[in-house]
């Protein structure tokens, strides 16, 4: 067994990959599987189709990838197969998530001569048009760019061997399942191709998508009883509304060095948040779903730089980003989706790692906290927030409007740009 608890004893090494695969894998340090890769990777390597369940974190996304690059590797493409015909097709439900997935590719497939390809919206219209129309093997991307170049017959799907779908049930709610269809149904059929479907949660709904548009998928699930990440430590503090952000820089003020992201449900409320962190002298950004993809890009980058102490997010932040060494997620909101709150709590505790998961439960939304429990199949140990925990605030410092979004340069409590109060 590894010295990392968190992988099994399955050594790469010992799987039928191609030599120059295994080559990828040692650029990219791995010796052993995770759990969900030494379940899943036998039954796709055999050519078994697979919809896999594994906490956030686990090693879902190397274990498709790797599946999917062994097929191709193994199997010569048709003769009349065109350069515009991708031999796979990986969809992500987020352009983070996209770009995660390319990123975590690149080292894996150096060796190969397989060609990536990556299309998201948001930014780089023109070039990824381009990158398409060259031809790709391996095709990264999210629903909505992928359906607009298909429909410009920038590339066609006749000749795809391998389909994946990562964060499936996050199609769902982000109401992408009509495009996810509209792609899945002008594949050759199921019978004829590598299926596989992964999640950190499977729901009924998912499930029923996998058998429509699968070949008889082989249900595989790799986590403790707990449905949440087991090294995460969950403490939960039963505040009022009014006493929400006292609580939460008396907590920030013990994580002076720590990495932080700290979750909201709405960007209005992300906004005022982050001008409280300002005016109390937290280097902080926030992350939302209207924040443009450049500008998003940039964000993460700092962050996992380390120059950005806090990044507050909305829930477009919450699924399939490894942004290493977080050491604490704050929900200062708790979701309204049970499952995201096991999304949220996963950007810590990542690939073995240690983490603190802190929630504050407001008369606002504490409904959610019985379902939460229920869902997660633990009661999460909860207090109320003491008055010594509670911190007076310092007014907020808002940046100007057209700079929301992106990190303040300027000296804490310096003098608001726009001379008014977030209400």
């Amino acid at each position: 067994m590894s010295e990392n608890r968190h992988l099994s004893d399955v050594r790469f090494d010992s799987l039928p990959l191609a030599p120059e695969l295994m080559r990828g894998v040692a650029d990219a340090g791995f010796t052993h599987c995770t759990p969900i890769q030494a379940a899943a990777l036998p039954a796709m390597l055999a050519g078994r189709d697979v919809a896999g369940q594994a906490q956030t974190g686990t090693g879902k996304t190397a274990a498709f990838l790797l599946a999917t690059m062994q097929r191709l590797l193994t199997r010569e493409p048709p003769a009349e197969r065109r350069a515009t015909q991708p031999r796979a097709l990986i969809l992500a439900p987020t352009r983070e998530l996209a770009i995660q997935i390319h990123s975590d590719a690149a080292p894996l497939v150096k060796h190969t001569g397989l060609k990536l390809g990556l299309a998201y919206g948001g930014t780089g219209y023109q070039s990824q048009r381009e990158e398409l129309a060259a031809g790709v093997d391996i095709l990264i991307g999210t629903p909505g760019r992928l359906i607009d170049y298909f429909k410009q017959h920038v590339f066609d799907l006749k000749a795809i061997e391998v389909s994946v779908m990562d964060e499936a049930d996050r199609m769902f709610d982000l109401g992408f399942i009509k495009d996810i269809r509209f792609l899945l149904r002008r594949m050759p059929p199921p019978a004829q191709r590598l299926n596989m479907l992964f999640s950190a949660t499977l729901s009924y709904r998912v499930t029923e998508l996998a058998y429509e548009h699968m070949n008889n998928p082989e249900p595989i699930t790799a986590h403790s009883e707990q449905v949440t990440a087991d090294k995460v430590e969950q403490t939960l503090y039963h505040v009022s509304n009014n006493e929400k952000i006292p609580v939460l820089l008396g907590l920030m003020s013990g994580m002076r060095d720590a990495r932080v992201m700290i979750f909201v449900n709405t960007k209005r409320d992300g906004e005022k948040l982050q001008g409280y962190l300002k005016g109390n002298e937290f280097n902080s950004a926030i992350l939302s779903g209207d924040v443009p993809q450049s500008k998003r890009q940039s964000l993460l980058a700092e962050f996992n730089r380390g120059q950005l102490d806090v990044l507050v997010a909305t829930d477009v932040a919450a699924r399939g980003l490894h942004i290493p060494d977080v050491t604490h997620v704050i929900n200062y909101d708790l979701p309204q989706d049970a499952e995201d709150y096991v999304h949220r709590i996963g950007r810590t505790a990542r690939a073995g790692a240690t983490g603190q998961a802190i929630s504050l439960c407001c008369e606002r939304y504490c409904y959610s906290l019985p379902e939460i429990e229920e869902y997660i199949g633990q009661k999460i140990p909860a207090d109320m927030a003491a008055e010594e925990l509670k911190v007076t605030p310092r007014p907020p410092v808002f940046p100007p409007r057209t700079e929301r979004g992106r990190p303040d340069t300027r000296r804490p409590g310096g003098r608001r740009s726009n001379g008014r109060r977030q209400r």
